[in-house]
């Protein structure tokens, strides 16, 4: 040993004093996103403050505007997102540019006491413990306050006619709900949760701070205190103690450790945790988890060598066979004395509601929503819950039960298949008294359907020959008996009373007297060359196609010439089969027809960058039909032949220069031939998706 202490000497004892004047205020700053030998010393601080018991500070830094590194169109630019071009006192940027920065702490650690501040002096050692280690970032929350001016911006563009762009909504009947009182469990959760922690930080306020720099007098002065007050070592007794209790720091006597089990959520209970449990307790758990699972399943999930037996008859105890698997019981998930999270109904009404649409699963696959709220009664967030614990929703077919039915179980185990329907059969009979319905109600009412045969491709291929043979003279006859007009799409040409194509397909050799479903072709006696219009002596449009048009325009009083070739595509497809009285039709005839009948075209100036077809480009208005309400029309039609979209104060201000005061259901009648997008009105069929 006096070898080892003659190689490792003593070069000089230092005393440690512990100063305690700073202790409950000394916090130590660290700006990890700049190196050490850049500090911000030397930067003006405009502003500070903290929240004492969140530890949180803010600092507010001027950025020099002058700098050679400074990007002005850049800062003027973020200000201009900030505050807009309006000036006021609560603007973040009041020179019109960026000129400072935030920073904002984060904790670097909870824990501070194993750090202190030291300063050495005369070969004394004073020592301060830190309240607390701050890293100070800057903050971006600018950014936010930009976001937030452009949705405003937006929100003010689409929202300034939405109050008579839009009609006044129908009264809807509100349910009112009760909160239930609240367990301590849900309350320690609630505490627990992001969101009230967020409000309880919000609630501290901001004490604001005056800043000193390192070289001022008042921080040389507040620098003193960090110097132990007191040299005397009576004062000093934390750090003066006998070699035993010194002895006992360093080596703290062992104490009986305490094993910390790891907190989890309330409702999740893990796989080792669960063995422990009795094998009923544990069949419960897993039921009122996973709410529906086949028998297999489950024993998979219990230890290896549980006997089957015992299980099934805990299943029994809490679940129900549906369709081969097993359902957890309405009175395990909702006990007495509870009620519904959603509503707040009892547990009693609730159990009835989930027993009927689990027995409604016993006896088909897929159920309505609809069918199941309408005899139940309950809300529609309850009705939803029952039907997620065991069916999953199916595009046009409802919901579907979950899991494929268990047909290997129910031949296994015949005994509990036949006893659960018995008790099937009892829930049945209490349903039937407390809704009031029979079985048979919701028994299909077609027969049932036979076991699917599976069918070769090549005998589906024999098959459907022989019956496209036998029915080959029947098609033969609905061919001939048939008639259809269709519009045909223009090419661009000059030619605009071009006749609809009418070229014979090959199939059509059987059809006598050179026409196609009943219409004249070219080759036909009865086509005329001259105006292309098969048997018909002038262009006229016939008395059929004005009164079509006539009512189509009074229905709709703007229509694209694309749209209005749309519904006479309907028109003609809803007539019988060979009663139709329109002959071939070219998109000329249609126009001619529509501006025979109080109409006329809209010269509406699309942008250059529109991608609507020439079709869509022809916009056609109904403009005489008697009334006087027709004026209101044509000054709506002439506002369109200047802009293609218009704001509704716009079209006031005309008509109330035209025509004096307009009322607001007047303006709504008008523009009903219009469409509304993003605050803007566009006649029907214009607006551009």
């Amino acid at each position: 040993m006096a070898s080892g202490d003659d190689d490792d000497p003593i070069i000089e004892e230092i005393d440690v004093y512990l100063a305690k004047s700073l202790a409950e205020k000394l916090y130590l700053f660290q700006y990890p996103v700049r190196p050490s030998a850049m500090t911000y010393d030397d930067v003006n601080h405009l502003a500070a403050k903290i929240k004492p018991k969140q530890q949180r500070v803010e600092l507010e830094m001027a950025i020099n505007t002058m700098s050679p590194n400074y990007c002005r169109s850049k800062g003027e630019q973020i200000a201009l997102n900030v505050d807009g071009t309006a000036y006021d006192e609560t603007n973040t940027y009041s020179a019109k540019v960026m000129d400072k920065q935030t920073f904002s702490s984060i904790q670097a650690t909870t824990n501070t006491s194993r750090y202190a501040a030291a300063v050495f002096r005369k070969g004394e050692l004073h020592v301060t413990p830190l309240t607390g280690i701050l890293q100070m970032r800057p903050s971006f929350s600018y950014l936010d306050k930009a976001d937030n001016k452009t949705r405003e911006r937006e929100a003010a563009n689409e929202g300034g006619d939405s109050s008579q762009d839009e009609a006044e909504e129908e009264a809807k009947a509100i349910t009112v709900r009760f909160a239930r009182p609240e367990s301590e469990q849900a309350r320690q959760r609630r505490i627990q949760s992001y969101e009230f922690l967020q409000r309880k930080q919000a609630e501290e306020p901001w004490v604001h701070l005056h800043y000193h720099g390192v070289k001022d007098s008042r921080s040389e002065h507040e620098k003193q205190y960090l110097f132990c007050q007191s040299v005397d070592a009576s004062q000093n007794t934390e750090l003066v103690k006998t070699p035993k209790e010194y002895l006992a720091m360093l080596m703290p006597p062992l104490a009986e450790e305490k094993v910390v089990k790891p907190v989890g959520p309330s409702n999740v209970l893990s796989m080792a945790q669960l063995r422990t449990l009795p094998l009923g307790e544990q069949v419960k758990t897993l039921m009122k988890n996973v709410k529906v699972m086949p028998f297999a399943n489950l024993m998979g999930l219990l230890a290896s060598g549980t006997d089957s037996t015992a299980v099934m008859r805990c299943i029994q105890q809490v679940a129900l066979l549906v369709q081969g698997n097993w359902v957890v019981k309405s009175d395990v998930l909702y006990p007495k004395n509870t009620c519904s999270p959603h509503s707040g109904v009892p547990a009693e009404v609730l159990c009835r509601g989930r027993d009927f649409v689990m027995w409604r699963f016993t006896l088909e696959r897929s159920l309505m929503r609809k069918e199941i709220a309408s005899i139940i009664k309950l809300p529609p967030e309850d009705v939803k819950e029952f039907l997620e614990h065991v069916a999953v929703p199916r595009i046009n077919r409802g919901w579907e039960f979950l899991l494929p039915t268990d047909v290997d179980f129910v031949k296994k185990h015949q005994d509990v298949a036949h006893r659960q329907h018995m008790l099937w059969l009892g829930i049945q009979s209490k349903l039937e008294k407390v809704f009031n319905f029979s079985k048979e109600d919701f028994m299909p009412k077609n027969s049932p359907q036979p076991e699917p045969v599976h069918v070769s491709g090549e005998q589906r291929l024999k098959m459907a020959q022989d019956r496209a043979q036998e029915k080959q003279s029947s098609l033969q006859k609905d061919l001939d008996s048939k008639r259809a007009v269709h519009i045909k799409q223009e090419p661009v040409s000059d030619r605009e009373d071009e006749p609809m194509d009418t070229s014979s397909p090959p199939s059509s050799s059987s059809i006598p007297n050179g026409s196609i479903n009943g219409y004249p072709t070219a080759t036909s006696p009865s086509f005329d060359h001259t105006n292309g219009n098969g048997g018909s002596p002038t262009n006229t449009p016939s008395q059929e196609l004005q009164d079509f048009v006539i009512k189509t325009f009074r229905k709709h009083f703007v229509l694209t010439l694309n749209e209005f070739k749309r519904l006479f595509n309907l028109h003609l497809a809803s007539m019988p089969a060979g009663h139709s009285v329109f002959h071939s039709i070219s998109d000329r005839m249609l126009q001619e027809a529509v501006l025979s009948c109080q109409c006329k075209q809209i010269m509406v100036p699309f942008p250059a960058q529109s991608t609507a077809s020439p079709d869509e480009q022809k916009v056609f208005g109904l403009w005489e039909t008697g009334e006087e309400f027709d004026k209101h029309r044509r000054l709506l039609f002439d506002l369109f032949t200047k802009n293609y979209r218009v704001r509704r104060n716009i079209v006031q201000a005309r008509l109330a220069e035209e025509l004096g005061d307009v009322s607001k259901p007047e303006i709504d009648r008008l523009l009903k031939c219009c469409s509304s997008h993003a605050g803007m009105w566009y006649l029907k069929g214009t607006i551009q998706s």
